[in-house]
């Protein structure tokens, strides 16, 4: 099986059409629990296997003091012991909970259940990771047993191999996340934002060391893009501390399951941040998130007091300010926050939203400002931006930058952003914020100073800002064009007039005439 990049897609894309074929009538928001919780239960199988594996060949090495044995009790003491495994940084599995003997026993009348007591056992057995977040619903699950147990083996036929920074399990799982959230369209989007998004965000924070937080953390992609950004700068995993809280039980259990597969220890708690704040003490290096859109209900009188709100409460109308307020509240000095948001936030005019964003960018906190292309996200056709906020500026400039021209439509629906795009766009973020060879580019980006803002009357709109990009000179003169463009319509006229009598003489032969 190929292991790059392409490969492994290819790869996820052949399983999941493979695993889409087999829910038959199913709703794509319960299956997702049967095939990715398969995948969690594959993952940490394979990773105990090979953990075994390991302590099979020290038990053999004589000059390995500390393995070493001659009796075959000694030996299995230290294969079932479960610190040989935690402090290896991989989760215990009881035989009975191991994917080979979930797959021997695939084509049983009673897999559900055996399913679901492999996953009782595995959390038992790793409580403080895993309790109460892994999915029993296979005993319930509409699926016969047959094809249930097909989609043991389809599963079970993906390769691992921990040592690859690009694991396939991993890659799988992320994969199978998007198509989900993709099916279930707005419901799907209380767990997933799209990857391109979530790597510009990164891309743009470059969350090297300290802590990482998300308080609507959704199924934790923020965490994984985060990790990876180290990893791809020689860093290790300890080098960020992650923070996350989700308010959806269903979601918070994923992000659980997810951030377990790619063994990123986290902080993750379950709670609605509006209301039930479950990091009051932590000040965060950076702050990454996609908040929920305009929502609404938000709770605003029941924390109207609340220490958070410097600069004024949200309307209960609309959250955007809440969160917005929320992620300064929690950045350490010298923070940086990026996160989504509808392009509303950045306009919107009624007393409070508008007072509150004054008094936000006169206290120097707006860094930069992204206006994203339509149709990046599976959930909402609202239009979106990024909004980066940093402590401790040592300018009163705020970068636009206007992308909304970018992207490739990926299917009928959906654009992504190319990786050059969302190099080109941290690029020219960081050029500015370093001072390094940043120029201003008309239709693209623009420094602009904070007064500017103010006679705009506080508008953080980049179209506002960057002006309209020069057409290229293509040499013909105006007077040449205008006459060749007049005589094109011209002849459109005479064309839609003949259209016209074609139809009217139709409609009178067929009794429908004046």
């Amino acid at each position: 099986m190929a292991q790059n990049n392409d490969g492994a897609l290819n790869f996820a894309a052949t399983l999941w059409a493979a695993a889409d074929r087999l829910r038959n009538n199913m709703e794509s928001s319960e299956y997702k629990h049967i095939v990715l919780g398969l995948i969690f239960l594959k993952y940490i199988s394979d990773a105990f296997k090979q953990r075994r594996e390991e302590l099979q060949f020290m038990m053999k090495d004589p000059s390995n003091a500390e393995y070493y044995c001659t009796s075959q009790n000694e030996e299995q003491f230290i294969l079932e012991d479960k610190d040989e495994y935690m402090a290896a940084n991989v989760f215990y599995v009881p035989p009975e909970a191991r994917y080979e003997y979930i797959m021997a026993n695939a084509q049983r009348s009673d897999i559900g259940k055996l399913i679901d007591n492999a996953m009782d056992l595995i959390e038992k057995e790793n409580p403080k990771q895993l309790r109460g977040v892994l999915p029993k619903v296979y005993t319930r699950a509409p699926l016969d047993p047959h094809t249930l147990g097909e989609i043991v083996n389809l599963i079970g036929s993906i390769g691992f191999n921990k040592d690859d920074e690009r694991d396939i399990l991993g890659r799988v799982y992320e994969y199978f996340l998007a198509r989900f959230a993709q099916q279930e369209g707005k419901g799907g989007g209380e767990f997933f934002t799209p990857h391109c998004v979530v790597k510009l965000l990164v891309e743009m924070l470059q969350p090297l060391h300290g802590r990482v937080f998300d308080p609507c953390c959704g199924s934790g992609g923020m965490f994984v893009q985060s990790m990876r950004f180290v990893e791809a700068h020689a860093g290790k995993k300890g080098d960020i501390s992650v923070y996350g809280q989700e308010s959806n039980p269903t979601t918070y259990r994923l992000c659980k399951m997810n951030l377990a597969i790619r063994g990123i220890e986290a902080d993750i708690r379950l709670g609605n941040s509006y209301i039930d704040d479950q990091f009051k003490d932590l000040r965060a290096d950076y702050i990454l998130a996609n908040p929920p859109f305009n929502d609404s209900a938000w709770g605003a009188d029941r924390v109207a007091d609340d220490v958070r709100w410097k600069y004024g409460l949200a309307p209960n109308s609309n959250a955007n300010y809440a969160w917005i307020q929320h992620f300064i509240y929690h950045l350490a000095p010298g923070g940086t926050a990026g996160f989504v948001l509808a392009n509303g936030s950045m306009t919107t005019s009624s007393n409070a939203e508008y007072e509150i964003r004054k008094r936000i960018i006169e206290d120097n906190l707006v860094d930069c400002m992204v206006a994203l292309p339509p149709q990046l996200f599976y959930t909402t056709g609202i239009p979106a931006c990024l909004w980066f906020i940093r402590k401790g500026r040592d300018t009163k400039e705020t970068l636009f930058i206007d992308a909304r021209k970018m992207g490739v439509m990926v299917d009928r629906t959906h654009r992504e952003l190319t990786c050059e795009e969302i190099q080109k766009i941290a690029n020219t973020y960081h050029n500015w914020r370093d001072k390094k060879g940043y120029e201003d580019v008309k239709g693209f980006c623009a420094a602009v100073p904070m007064e500017v803002i103010a006679a705009n009357d506080y508008v953080l709109a980049p179209g506002r800002y960057v002006g309209i990009e020069d057409a290229e000179d293509d040499g013909i003169p105006f007077e040449e064009k205008m006459a060749e463009l007049t005589e094109k319509l011209y002849q459109q006229m005479k064309e839609a007039r003949r259209l016209d009598e074609i139809i009217k003489a139709n409609l009178e032969e067929l009794g429908y005439g004046e």
